[in-house]
């Protein structure tokens, strides 16, 4: 069995603020994978370190962006989708079910600007949310898988913790979530 840990960030409708990525790489150099979520609206091969799925919004010409990836690492197979192809109800579920049919034990989606972490199905689900305009009523957002042997541990980063925020006290929004 893998007992290395693993360190993946997950990020998802940047739509265009292709800076904001870039600088969620460097404050993240130490982690072992990238993983963007879909509307990057943006050259991919700007990009070398990170694995791409297409979202609605992705219509750049370079790069080869799939509609779905599956990744191996550690232990673990992720499914990668921008979900924009789901049903709004019932998407956690329908995630899943995809998932589990991959042999897949992670989900890792974007679309809705929601960040979340959850399980269905003995599925880890993860959406980061938006790094750009988020729905939820939260702030911008990405997130941060660790893996070590048959281990998972989530975390939602939030723009208040992002380290070129101006802060006027610390504040932890990190939502961390152990399976």
């Amino acid at each position: 069995m893998d007992k290395k840990r693993y360190k993946v960030v997950v990020v998802s409708d940047s739509h265009g603020t292709s800076q904001l990525v870039k600088d969620i790489e460097i404050w993240n150099a130490d982690a072992d994978l990238f993983i963007h979520c879909g509307d990057l609206e943006d050259d991919p091969n700007l990009f070398d370190k990170w694995i791409f799925v297409r979202g609605n919004n992705d219509f750049f010409p370079g790069g080869n962006m799939k509609d779905e990836q599956i990744i191996r690492i550690g232990e673990h197979r992720i499914y990668v989708t921008h979900s924009h192809r789901c049903s709004y109800a019932g998407r956690e579920r329908q995630l899943s079910r995809i998932a589990l049919q991959n042999g897949c034990d992670i989900v890792c989606f974007g679309h809705t600007h929601c960040s979340e972490i959850c399980r269905e199905n003995g599925v880890l689900l993860v959406n980061p949310g938006s790094t750009w305009s988020p729905r939820d009523g939260k702030e911008p957002s990405y997130a941060i898988l660790y893996l070590e042997g048959l281990q998972t541990e989530a975390e939602l980063v939030f723009e208040s913790d992002w380290p070129l925020t101006p802060k006027e006290e610390p504040v932890r929004k990190h939502r961390f979530f152990h399976f």
